[in-house]
């Protein structure tokens, strides 16, 4: 199938696409500040810089969007008909290195909790009790 953008439309489509502060991120940083937690965003010197962390805790939240992650839900089985490969190769780098990151952390000593861009559409079922389980222990 072919693309039904030019290149410079799809160019300029991909360059719009966010890698922090996201509507997702948002969500989850708006909830996590209400509950009363304070926390820094993005550190650099933490593997996979995590979207929010909480260093008196040692705890880190990933916002992973669907799509980019490949979660389980309708919205990350979609399968691009165009450059198939390129993108099944570029995702699973992704999750290949997120899964990396992940036992770095842990070696560290850090406790992670990853939520889903999907999860965001309604936080109050899916989010808040997790973060409340999550940031109580």
């Amino acid at each position: 199938m072919v693309d039904v953008h030019t290149p410079e439309q799809r160019s300029f489509n991909m360059s719009r696409i966010r890698g922090r502060d996201t509507k997702p991120e948002l969500v989850v940083r708006s909830i996590v500040h209400q509950m009363g937690y304070r926390f820094r965003l993005h550190r650099a010197d933490l593997p996979g810089r995590p979207d929010l962390v909480l260093p008196g805790r040692n705890k880190v939240i990933f916002v992973h969007g669907c799509f980019w992650h490949r979660h389980r839900c309708r919205f990350g089985r979609v399968v691009p008909k165009t450059n198939a490969r390129f993108w099944r190769d570029k995702r699973d780098c992704t999750v290949e290195r997120d899964r990396k990151n992940r036992r770095k952390l842990r070696a560290a000593g850090w406790e992670i909790l990853t939520l889903w861009e999907c999860w965001t559409r309604k936080p109050e079922e899916r989010i808040v009790p997790r973060l409340t389980t999550f940031l109580r222990q």
